[in-house]
């Protein structure tokens, strides 16, 4: 003899698998509802959806086309579940959130707001992502992470471990944001840059290329790092400086204001540039070295600095030479001229400076 299955007042069983639908939600007879899914409320689901296991649907949801929905996932509010999307495992879908195309959402995921998830997008873990974030194309949010506010992860980027991404943060192309790092503001972080650690980029800040920045650096206000340079430790570029080529700036340094630090540059210890400067070739600021330069009165800022070959070289613009060089150079091209008597006293300033300063360097 077949036990007849209880029924709860309101409530009938769906002609296609047997789950139970109430009164009130609208569920076509081609969507499947497996005998232990429940829909209430307003809910709307259409087209060939397949809803199993122990999914509940209810609100004001709609889930149509061919989604595909199972495990112990719920799905209310005005969540709209589309295309081809699959949520599975413990997921929770709410709020006016939106899943569309061919994105997957899985695990103990949260998503909810005003969120879009949509293209060929995986959520899973015990990822969170709300507000008013969307998550496109191929781009990927696991593990604890956390996207909120208006951020954007599009592309191949991927942003997992326990790192945030927040404000109007921008994560794309094949960039990873990983472990603490956080990512705010109206920071962009893209190519196959990577974030980690417990490294912040906000404001304007922009990193590209194969750029990276990770310890406990921070880089902000409209500072960018590009290339493959890398910004480590605790170290901090912000203003409008750049950070590009193979440079290394690590340890406790700064760089702020106009800097530009290039080539195999390398700036470390508790090093600080700022001004209107450029650092490149081999050069190598380090210990306490406070770097500004003495700016001549055409806007040609000149440093004098210590490479790797153990060199001090004086930089200005592209000039790249040995104290020797430089007097060499600017008598040969500037000699006779007012100018050229206004490089000769920066000279002779930069000589007497960096006997007066521990690391040497102007």
């Amino acid at each position: 003899m077949v036990e007849q299955r209880e029924v709860p007042d309101g409530y009938h069983v769906h002609v296609n698998g047997g789950g139970l639908v109430e009164d009130t939600a609208h569920v076509e007879d081609t969507v499947y509802i497996g005998p232990d899914a429940r829909v209430f409320g307003n809910a709307r689901l259409c087209g060939d959806v397949i809803v199993y296991e122990y999914v509940e649907v209810g609100g004001d949801a709609e889930v149509f086309d061919n989604a595909q929905i199972y495990g112990n996932v719920k799905v209310f509010g005005n969540a709209k579940v589309l295309d081809n999307a699959v949520v599975f495992g413990e997921a929770r879908v709410f709020g006016n959130a939106r899943l569309s195309g061919n994105v997957k959402v899985s695990g103990n995921v949260k998503v909810y707001g005003n969120a879009e998830v949509s293209g060929n997008a995986q959520i899973y873990g015990e990822a969170r992502v709300f507000g008013n974030v969307k998550v496109l194309d191929s781009a990927r949010v696991s593990d604890n992470a956390v996207v909120f506010g208006y951020a954007k992860v599009s592309g191949n980027a991927e942003v997992y471990g326990e790192a945030r991404v927040f404000g109007e943060a921008r994560v794309f192309g094949d960039s990873e944001v990983f472990e603490n790092a956080q990512v705010y503001g109206n920071a962009e972080v893209c190519d196959t840059s990577q974030i980690h650690g417990d490294a912040k980029v906000c404001d304007t800040a922009q990193i590209y290329g194969h750029a990276k920045v990770y310890g406990h650096a921070r880089v902000s206000d409209n500072a960018v790092v590009s290339g493959n340079a890398e910004v480590s430790d605790y170290a901090e570029v912000s203003g409008n400086a750049e950070v590009y080529g193979y440079a290394k700036i690590h340890g406790n340094a700064q760089i702020y204001g106009y800097v530009e630090v290039c080539g195999y540059a390398r700036v470390s210890g508790n090093a600080k540039i700022h001004g209107n400067v450029k650092v490149y070739g081999n050069s190598q600021v380090s210990g306490t070295a406070k770097v500004s330069g003495i700016e001549r009165s055409d806007g040609y800022t000149f440093i004098y600095v210590t490479c790797s070959d153990g060199v001090m070289r004086v930089i200005a613009g592209c000039r790249y030479f040995t104290m020797e060089e430089a007097y060499a150079h600017w008598e040969s091209t500037r000699g006779g001229t007012k100018l050229g008597e206004e490089t000769i006293g920066i000279l002779e300033s930069l000589k007497v400076l960096s006997k007066l300063r521990p690391e040497g360097c102007v």
